[in-house]
This record gives structure tokens, sequence and C-alpha cells, in this order.
């Protein structure tokens, strides 16, 4: 029963169950987003001009300047403009379907943001030992310059991730097999190897993976119990705005973060003295919402 919310979501995608559709869906979407970026590449050129495009190109690859973490996070529309094309021709439905019950999904997505938004208020007061305390890495006039725009590129870059594995491929599995095993495991196994940097982060890669894995699986957990992709995104959102506009790891998906980690995500020692305190904020941020929405 605790997971009775969640029909509201596997509802629809039961009439295209078969995992034959799923598979052409997901293949589909691969390939639509990989031409619309490919475009989008081609474009972009063309809409900064030669001289303006040769100064951002270097920072676009670790998103190491803010022309450079826009550009990274606006590409996530294209996936899903992919998504919602692919669900039309393969599954006759629609990106809104994924949602949930739309006043529902919002008020579960303001109540989940202002509980974890608390949270994560309190743990700004918590001091970092010396080593991992993060330095200022923009001026604080700069960052809010451009904080509405990275907001807003921000959610686009969260919605999308919760639109493919918690909407799409969560409900069209549920629609196939009981088990959560499946349905709740695959999309967090799959969202973790999304995450895999096997040359960015080295050794610690797994690791990284891993985490990204356990995140998928309280987000799905939320999404299942609540019957909307509200609170996940809600959890998505504050996490993301922690680890890319508030404080990020040197050198990697910094250029718009007004702190900066002494430290890149392939430092074994650091992340290995970091990763209790992430897995307890995760762990706390997904008990937070549940106790905001009583589930």
């Amino acid at each position: 029963m605790r997971y009775a919310a969640h029909e509201m979501l596997v509802a629809p995608a039961r009439p295209s169950a078969a995992l034959g559709r799923l598979a052409l869906g997901v293949a589909m979407t691969l390939c639509l987003f990989l031409a619309l970026s490919v475009a989008w590449a081609n474009l972009l050129p063309r809409l900064f001009g030669p001289d303006a495009w040769a100064r951002t190109v270097p920072g676009i690859a670790a998103a190491t300047t803010p022309a450079g973490v826009l550009i990274n996070l606006f590409t996530f529309a294209l996936l899903i403009a992919a998504l919602g094309l692919s669900l039309r021709a393969v599954h006759r439905r629609g990106l809104r379907s994924l949602v949930g019950p739309l006043p529902l999904a919002l008020a579960q997505f303001f109540r989940a943001l202002c509980a974890v938004a608390l949270l994560y208020g309190a743990l700004l007061l918590v001091p970092l030992p010396e080593a991992l305390a993060p330095a200022r890495n923009l001026a604080i006039g700069t960052w809010l310059a451009f904080l509405p725009l990275a907001l807003g590129a921000l959610f686009i870059q969260v919605a999308a991730e919760e639109l493919v594995f918690r909407g799409y491929l969560q409900s069209q599995l549920a629609a196939r097999f009981s088990s959560p095993l499946v349905w709740l495991g695959l999309p967090s196994l799959g969202f973790g190897l999304l995450h895999l940097d096997l040359s960015g982060h080295g050794e610690m890669a797994w690791m990284v993976a891993g985490w990204a894995a356990l995140f998928g699986l309280a987000a799905g957990d939320l999404t299942a119990r609540f019957g909307t992709l509200g609170p996940a995104t809600a959890l998505h959102l504050l996490n993301n705005f922690a680890a890319i506009l508030l404080a990020a790891p040197q050198g990697q998906f910094d250029g718009l973060a007004l702190y900066a980690y002494p430290f890149a995500l392939d430092d074994r020692a650091a992340l290995l003295a970091m990763m209790p305190g992430d897995l307890l904020i995760l762990l706390c941020g997904w008990l937070a919402i549940r106790l905001a929405l009583r589930g």
C-alpha cells in the first residue's frame, strides 16, 4: 500500500507496456537527442560569432565558465524534446502523463522544496574541516547576475533527468513488472551509470556513480510513494543547486559556483572524507520530504 499512489503514473503506461515498445522508445529518444545535439553544436558558433565562440569553447567540456555551464545545462532541453517526440510516436502519450496530476505535483514540489531548503540552510551552519572548506569562486555580484538564468537552466536539466528516469523508465517498467526490484532498481542503476565518468573521476568514478544510483533509489521511492514527479524534482533541484551553483569541485562544473572546493572528483582522500556526509544529507533530504508530505 505504500506505493498505491504510484498508480497515477503507471496507469497511463499500461496500454503500451510491452518491453519491445520500451526498447524502441529508449532507442528513438537516444537517436533524436543525438541528432538534436549535433544540430545544436552546429548552431552555437553562429549564435556566438567566431571570435566569441573561440573564447567560449575551452570552458564547455568541464563547464569551467558561466557560458560553459549554461550551454551544458540548456542542452538537456533537447533531451526533453526527444523524449516528448518518442512518447507520442511509440507510446501515444505526452510528457504531462509522466508528471502526474499537475496541481498535486506542484503542491508536493513546493512543500518538498521548503523541507529540503530548511535542511540545507541548517547544514550551511556546520563548518567543514579546513582542508575541505570551499573558497570564493565568483564575485557575489557576478553570481547574482547569472542566478536567474542559471536557475532556469538548472531546472531544465533536473526536469529532463526526472522525466526520463522516474517519469518514463520507472512508470513503463512498473506497468510491466510488479516488483520494485525491477521498476525501482533498473532506472536507479541506469541513473548511476549516466554519472559514470572514468576519465574525469579516475579511480573514484564508481563511487560517484554509486552515490548517483542511491540518489536514484531515493528519488524513485519518493515518486512511487507520492504519485508525482514533484517531490523527486525538488530533492534533485536542491541537490544540484548546492553542487553546481553553491559549491562545486574545483575545475569541474564550477563555472557558476559561488564557491569551489579545493579538490576535484578524482581526489580519493577528499571524496572518501566527503562521501559519508553526502550520503547522510541524501538520507535526511529523503526523510525530510517524507515527513513534509506525511508518507
